[in-house]
């Protein structure tokens, strides 16, 4: 039967990530739908390509649009885009003069859009992600399950109204942050959805991947590869059924 060519857009990009990893892992996962085809990107400055595209893909790390290139992304999501966000395209990072790091304030409006902002993270560690909607498409049949292999739980600024999919609780002090101090009952998101005009966002926040040169300039080599949850099943699952999500399969 014959398919309509669905168009992704996708942007990876930015810092203190294995970013050549994960998007020759997005590559492959979208190579497996003949119908789709990918621009890529490394960052945020051309995005008046997506008048052109039906989906939109981001995975980057300190690394947001300039103000001039948003109307672009709200356009999109107006008109019935799809974004799948993932990882820290929600953060920008800066560090104080005692070498904390800090979250500075989004002026463009990418975040007030996406629907959260990293803040900070506990020390990497395994816990446990709870399932809250398990009757949404991405998690139907899914059960909780458990994070081991060094990824990062998110503590995030939320803004606007947004569907939490998955969720897990404070795991204690995000040491290093100037914003240590979290509830330690707090239930913070891990996969979200949000709506905006006809299209809809998808944010899913775990995917760290971290490897020995990717921690420049700041430390020339960093010991231990952190592989995040790639290496999880469910993790993989859930992201293969959000890509065919924004592939329109």
């Amino acid at each position: 039967m014959k398919q309509n060519i669905t168009d992704i857009y996708l942007i990876t990009g930015g810092q203190y990530h294995d970013i050549d990893y994960a998007r020759l892992a997005l590559l492959n996962l979208l190579a497996e739908y003949p119908h789709v085809r990918v621009r890529v990107a490394a960052d945020y400055t051309q995005l008046e390509a997506l008048a052109e595209a039906d989906g939109l893909i981001s995975y980057s790390c300190n690394l947001i649009p300039p103000a001039a290139q948003m109307p672009h992304l709200t356009d999109f999501l107006k008109k019935g885009g799809k974004w799948l966000a993932l990882h820290g395209t929600n953060s920008i990072l800066a560090q104080n003069d005692e070498g904390r790091w800090f979250a500075p304030e989004d002026e463009t409006g990418f975040m007030a859009l996406l629907g959260s902002q990293f803040a900070a993270h506990p020390p990497i560690a395994p816990y446990q992600i709870k399932v809250e909607k398990p009757n949404d498409p991405l998690l139907e049949g899914l059960g909780d399950f458990t994070v081991e292999g060094g990824d990062e739980l998110y503590y995030m600024r939320l803004y606007g109204e947004i569907e939490v999919l998955l969720s897990a609780k404070s795991q204690g002090a995000a040491r290093g942050f100037v914003e240590r101090t979290w509830s330690e009952n707090a239930l913070h998101p891990v996969l979200y959805r949000k709506t905006y005009g006809k299209g809809e966002i998808v944010y899913f926040t775990l995917g760290h991947r971290r490897g020995h040169y990717d921690m420049r300039p700041l430390i020339d080599y960093y010991p231990e590869i952190e592989h995040g949850a790639w290496e999880n099943d469910t993790y993989m699952e859930i992201l293969r059924r959000a890509i065919a999500w924004t592939t329109n399969e």
